[in-house]
């Protein structure tokens, strides 16, 4: 009886891929839908060894020769790479592969089982806990390596594990929980704000605890640690905790020192030693100690006998809690022993003594009394030096349970003083220069002509900055043929050049127009001086506006051109102010030399007013500019009846910020006698 064969097509819709392949070289006879699906379209008739890629290749295909050469079933595992339209991809795959005889002859019939998703995840869980494994021995290794602490405690707080330092650090053994002898460790001022920052943490939900605070090193100084505390849940049940604790004194220092030398910068804009060191005072308190006064030695006894150097209190400051600062009083003291030493050595002293016990003669009378009764525990006197000579000495305290300062608060403190120190010397170098430069200013700003039919009066306000100066100016002059000349400007810049330069261009600009000739308008003046400024190495951002009036019967006509400066206002005697803008606006001076001006036109008639200044009369920081020309229309409409000298001083005060200089010109056209 012949041997049943296999009709294949009972596997064409088979889920499990299915393959027969006939005679010795394997050729592929059949494949189901559910093969070509995992492997792509293959060929019928071509040897499965050339259907498929790979060092796996050899190994498959002898499996295939030992299944018909002994006619038993085999099951191989093994990887495949299958080309697809969208790429080749390696797969993994279970073989069954039983000897059949078809159609077309003995043959294998194979199914095949596609496992690749359960292989890739087996190789996904085995990397992953190599990598766990590779970063616990670099944590490990890490921990021995980095100045922090870490360790594990139970939900109740108490301590499970600990990375081995506490003792080497603090120079205490480790005590498992918060008693009174853990936080004798901890700075007085932080034991209260860390208890109930953790309270607050570990009660309720857990949840993250962050808290920076002093602790006393083994050295007996206290230092600042940041502790990091993190709640770890096991089906969403605390289970412990794990904590990092971390010296981070120098990082604590350095922001400390760079929010409060940048708060200093307030200093420079102070022109009084009084005003400049009360702003120190109350930045260091509390921050680096509990009080600080300061007091300014006189100049001339800072030098030659040391015991007979006077300091006068000009600030001080204290923590809230502490006893009321007696009231700054020009107290004027003799220097002790100890203040004596650190104004002759220039260095720090530091004084420490039972609380409230200060040593007679270290400070005057009043203030020994204050500290007393403070409870005072250190007083740290600390010398400022300006080219060479001490004139400034500090004295810092701490009080109650505050302990003396250590080294680096001592640094910090006097680093913060000195910089303070530093930028009001250069304040007062640039008062100094401030002043040149408004004696140079005033000098130039000579008084206005009088004028027939006419009165003339300009007003100059230096800017309250102490640091800067202007380049604002005005000038007022006859020309030859009779006309007035009116100028008004402003240099850009705030020192000593632009005032320089202010009075280089005021001159320059009074020779061309008082040598003008007869048909050269206000424009033509403007031009010639921005060429000649150019020309000159003279040129500077500025602007300007120069005006010629002219009698024209009872009143007057005025000739202009703007370069880039606020318009004129126009006050008539009866009716409302205007701004005298044009529609084109000229660039300012220096800018554009060849660009062409024009001259504008208007009527002064008697009783008018024609006002001329400068951007600070109208310029507010932070404010559009409108609203200050609004501002200076309305004062000058209510004052528009006020002699000529009061208009002026009335629109000076209305200014709201007084920081900018301010040049100011007022023309008033008389009416005719009787």
């Amino acid at each position: 009886m012949p041997e049943p064969q296999l009709a294949p097509e009972v596997f064409d819709r088979a889920i499990v891929a299915i393959a027969l392949t006939a005679g010795p070289e394997h050729q592929l006879a059949y494949r189901n839908e559910a093969f070509q699906e995992l492997f792509g379209p293959r060929p019928l008739g071509v040897p499965v060894g050339e259907l498929f890629a790979g060092p796996e290749r050899e190994g498959f295909v002898g499996r295939l020769d030992q299944v018909l050469a002994d006619g038993a079933a085999r099951q191989v595992t093994t990887p495949v790479v299958v080309d697809r339209a969208d790429g080749a991809d390696r797969r993994y795959c279970v073989y069954s592969c039983s000897p059949v005889s078809s159609r077309y002859g003995p043959g294998v019939l194979i199914a095949v089982i596609d496992t690749t998703a359960q292989v890739r995840s087996t190789q996904d869980a085995e990397r992953l806990s190599v990598e766990r494994l590779h970063a616990l021995e670099r944590y490990e290794a890490l921990m021995t390596a980095v100045s922090q602490l870490v360790w594990v405690a139970r939900p109740d707080g108490s301590m499970t594990e600990l990375v081995p330092g506490w003792e080497r650090l603090t120079g205490h053994p480790w005590r498992d929980t918060m008693d009174e002898r853990w936080l004798e460790l901890v700075h007085p001022r932080d034991r209260e704000g860390l208890l109930a920052q953790w309270s607050r943490a570990a009660e309720g939900e857990p949840s993250k605890f962050e808290y920076t605070y002093r602790l006393r090193f083994a050295s007996g100084t206290y230092r600042h640690i940041a502790v990091r505390v993190v709640p770890v849940l096991r089906g969403g049940e605390l289970v412990e905790w794990v904590g990092a604790t971390a010296d981070v004194e120098d990082r604590w220092r350095t922001r400390q020192r760079e929010r409060l030398l940048v708060e200093t910068t307030a200093v420079t804009g102070s022109s009084r030693p009084e005003d400049a060191f009360e702003a120190v005072t109350q930045l260091v308190v509390p921050d680096l100690t509990d009080a600080c006064t300061v007091f300014l030695l006189a100049a001339r006894q800072s030098t030659g006998r040391p015991d007979q150097v006077i300091g006068t209190r000009i600030a001080s400051a204290a923590r809230p809690g502490l006893p009321p600062l007696p009231a700054l009083r020009e107290q004027t003291f003799r220097l002790g022993p100890a203040a004596l030493r650190a104004v002759v050595e220039q260095t720090p002293v530091l004084i420490t003594f039972p609380a409230g016990e200060v040593p007679s003669g270290v400070v005057p009378e009043e203030s020994a009394h204050w500290l007393a009764e403070a409870h005072a525990t250190s007083l740290t006197l600390l010398p400022l030096v300006i080219d060479g000579t001490t004139v400034v000495l500090a004295a810092a305290a701490t009080c109650q349970d505050g302990p003396p300062p250590g080294t680096g608060d001592i640094e910090l403190l006097r680093d913060v003083l000195q910089r303070a120190q530093s930028a009001l010397g250069q304040t007062l170098e640039l008062q100094r220069t401030r002043q040149v430069a408004l004696v140079l200013q005033r000098a130039l700003l000579t008084d206005p002509p009088a004028v027939p039919g006419a009165r003339i009066t300009a007003r100059y306000q230096p800017g309250n900055r102490a640091a800067e100066v202007g380049g604002d100016w005005y000038d007022a002059f006859l020309l030859p043929e009779g006309p007035v000349a009116l100028t008004i400007g402003d240099v850009s810049g705030h020192d000593l050049t632009a005032a320089t330069t202010m009075g280089q261009l005021r001159a320059m600009l009074r020779s061309l127009a008082y040598n003008r000739t007869g048909t050269q308008t206000p424009a033509d003046v403007l031009t010639a001086l921005d060429r000649a400024a150019g020309g000159l190495g003279v040129g500077t951002f500025a602007t300007a506006v120069h005006l010629h009036l002219t009698r024209t019967g009872p009143g007057w006509r005025a000739a202009w051109s703007n370069a880039g400066h606020p318009p004129p206002l126009l006050l008539p005697a009866t009716g409302e102010p205007r701004l005298l803008t044009a529609a084109e606006a000229d660039v300012p001076l220096c800018v554009a030399p060849d660009e062409p001006r024009r001259t504008h036109h208007a009527d002064i008639a008697p009783g008018d007013t024609l006002l001329l200044y400068t951007d600070g009369l109208v310029e507010v920081p932070g404010e559009d500019l409108t609203t200050g020309f609004d501002r200076l229309l309305a004062a000058a409409y209510q004052a528009r009846e006020l002699p000529l000298d009061d208009l002026c001083d009335l629109l000076l005060a209305q200014v709201p910020d007084t920081r900018d200089d301010i040049a100011l010109l007022a023309f008033r056209a008389l009416p005719p006698r009787p």
